[in-house]
């Protein structure tokens, strides 16, 4: 069975070696850490929607936006059933190097962490795989 997916987008901010996550709140990543994101409202392209959620998340205004990847997730029931599907678009962000992050709207909590800390933290594998391959550019 085919689905029609969501579309989310999220905003990678990287300081320092540091990539800015936070604690989901709610489905479909609840109780993961993630880069700052979540659905698109009606009529939002992709860019509106990294920005305005990572405003929303973190309290940051977020600009420069470059789409980094895309990603088709599909989570699945144990008995197959597909029960979410988005098309994920991730962009890389800048943002004032003063400028503080709180946690808030779907952020439980908010932090900073190297890429040797993720491997670490419950986290999805898009958000991995990005951080990673960030890290190998720098070297």
């Amino acid at each position: 069975m085919t689905s029609i997916p969501r579309l989310a987008s999220s905003a990678i901010l990287e300081r320092d070696g540091r990539f800015l996550l936070v604690l989901r709140r709610n489905p479909p990543s609840a109780d993961m850490y993630a880069f700052p994101g979540g659905r698109a409202e009606d009529g939002e392209t992709p860019v509106e929607t990294a920005l305005r959620e990572f405003r929303e998340e973190t309290g940051i205004t977020a600009r420069n936006p470059r789409l980094f990847e895309t990603y088709d997730l599909r989570s699945h029931a144990a008995d197959g059933r597909l029960t979410s599907h988005f098309f994920l678009s991730v962009f890389l962000v800048d943002a004032d190097k003063d400028a503080i992050a709180e946690a808030a709207d779907d952020a439980a909590a908010i932090g900073w962490y190297a890429l040797e800390e993720i491997r670490h933290l419950p986290v999805p594998a898009s958000v991995l795989e990005c951080a990673e391959r960030l890290a190998a550019a720098r070297v």
